[in-house]
């Protein structure tokens, strides 16, 4: 097959927020359909309607195009085997005609048995230490048998009918894996209530689509053998053109304690990095680095970057721990790549969201933004932490607020000599430029009051920005003005 031929999926369910563990597959497929030049397909398996919601669907398609992970074909672009919502495709009948094909061709066959035998089944083969996977008791029922069930009521599940043989594949993340037949018992593919189950809308819809590589998480490997006898199925009965995909299981990403990382944990939540100010850039590098290596020890690069490389001998089948420090470490490198235009313009959601200017934000605010991006470029990590350093540059004067702690830690009784200090000289300053902001406060509070640095411009900084760390304070006095400075040392002054 050529590398043009390759055709990969993103699947996912709409159920809950898109989670880490999802766009890492996501990331991994659409790196390997552009490094080959083959098609990134983009599907909504949202069969389960007890589960699925359309707010989900829509955070599924706002993560994506959030990343910059643009689709091939799928929701919104379309493509020459849509519909590529399975809801769309269920109300076509699709799954309930390929269920019927492999029931008349003997691949499937109606299970009557009860949830209540299925456990007492289950309970009996493990307390015989048998494997306690369905039993085939339906794989042979009589008509008479059959007639019974029915007149009983009981509404049949359908099952595939494994076949006897063991089940073996080249993995190409984790190499030659094989299951013997005594493993993989039987499964359901159509609940008793005629909805059809994963099981059976995964593998149709990969042949139907042409899929050629699928990349999927290490947690779902257990289920491949029942679906390569699938494939098998679905081209002797025409469903599909025979072409079988090739798998490779992704590593584990694993959180604390050594445990596969969950939806229940923070950091795997997309939302929370979007909320606190990760770059999309940053995510997809680091998730990059969970179960792949660039080589030469490079941990820096774009998506584009990474496809450009990306090839399937350098992922590794070994779980990747996920480091939050590590990952909010290179979301710093990429805020200081950016330019300080292009930064700016980041950060201000964050500060419309903080209620520290309006949207859109006025050319004032825009000029006192772009002129404070430099100040505190080197020391974000993340475009929210913003919004602490510079708010105090943008909120109206009264709804100035200084933080409480500092100013009880600060502002004290031995505190105002310095203030009325700074005040008065910078009163006198008509050049108002940070050299010069510099030269007169040193003048008047480390030669005139014999104060040590931190000791003079510590109340000076609280007063003025509302913190003890700022951005620094003599460019920060310049952008304020003049005029806001005062008022503001004066307040201090008499609060």
């Amino acid at each position: 097959m050529s590398d043009s031929a390759v055709r990969v999926r993103f699947c996912p369910s709409p159920t809950g927020n898109p989670h880490v563990g999802m766009v890492r597959t996501a990331l991994f497929n659409w790196a390997y359909a552009h490094h080959t030049g083959g098609t990134f397909v983009f599907r909504i398996e949202d069969t389960d309607s007890a589960r699925d919601s359309e707010e989900s669907y829509e955070a599924l398609l706002g993560a994506l195009e959030w990343l910059g992970l643009t689709w091939d074909e799928g929701p919104v672009v379309g493509g020459a085997y849509g519909p590529y919502r399975q809801s769309e495709r269920m109300r076509d009948g699709l799954y309930a005609g390929v269920a019927d094909q492999l029931l008349r061709a003997g691949f499937a066959y109606r299970c009557y048995c009860s949830p209540e035998e299925l456990d007492e089944r289950r309970e009996r083969a493990m307390a015989e230490k048998r494997a306690p996977g369905y039993d085939g008791h339906c794989r042979a029922l009589t008509a008479l048998q059959v007639a019974d069930y029915e007149a009983q009521g009981r509404k049949p599940v359908v099952r595939f009918r494994m076949p006897e043989t063991d089940s073996t594949w080249d993995d190409l993340v984790r190499g030659p894996i094989t299951f013997a037949a005594d493993q993989v018992p039987d499964y359901v593919l159509v609940r008793a209530n005629g909805e059809p189950l994963y099981t059976l809308v995964n593998p149709v819809d990969d042949a139907l689509m042409r899929i050629t590589h699928v990349l999927r998480g290490e947690d779902l490997l257990s289920s491949t053998p029942r679906q390569l006898a699938l494939y098998g199925a679905l081209a002797q009965i025409g469903v599909s053109d025979g072409t079988t995909p090739r798998f490779g299981h992704l590593p584990y990403v694993m959180g604390e304690g050594n445990r596969k990382l969950s939806k229940r944990d923070p950091e795997s939540s997309l939302q929370w990095y979007r909320d606190e100010g990760y770059l999309p850039e940053a995510l997809l590098n680091y998730l990059a680095l969970l179960g792949w290596s660039m080589g030469e020890d490079r941990e820096f690069f774009g998506k584009d970057e990474m496809a450009a490389a990306f090839t399937l001998d350098r992922v590794s089948p070994n779980p990747a721990r996920f480091d939050l420090k590590k990952c909010t470490a290179i979301n710093g490198d990429w805020i200081r790549a950016l330019t300080p235009e292009d930064l700016a313009q980041r950060i201000i959601p964050f500060l419309v969201r903080a209620g520290a200017i309006l949207d859109p934000p006025s050319e004032s605010d825009l000029e006192v933004l772009t002129a404070a991006v430099p100040l505190i470029q080197e020391r974000l990590e993340t475009l929210g932490q913003a919004v602490g350093m510079v708010a105090f540059l943008l909120v109206p004067d009264d709804r100035f607020v200084r933080d409480a702690a500092d100013v009880s830690a600060v502002l004290t009784a031995d505190a105002q000599p310095v203030l009325a200090a700074a005040q008065a000289a910078l009163a006198a300053l008509d050049d108002w430029r940070a050299e010069h902001i510099e030269r007169e406060l040193r003048a008047a509070l480390i030669e005139g009051l014999g104060l040590k640095p931190k000791v003079a411009f510590g109340p000076v900084r609280v007063a003025v920005t509302g913190r003890r760390i700022s951005p620094p304070l003599f460019e920060s006095l310049e952008i304020l003005g003049k005029g806001r400075t005062l008022d503001r040392l004066a307040t201090a002054g008499a609060s």
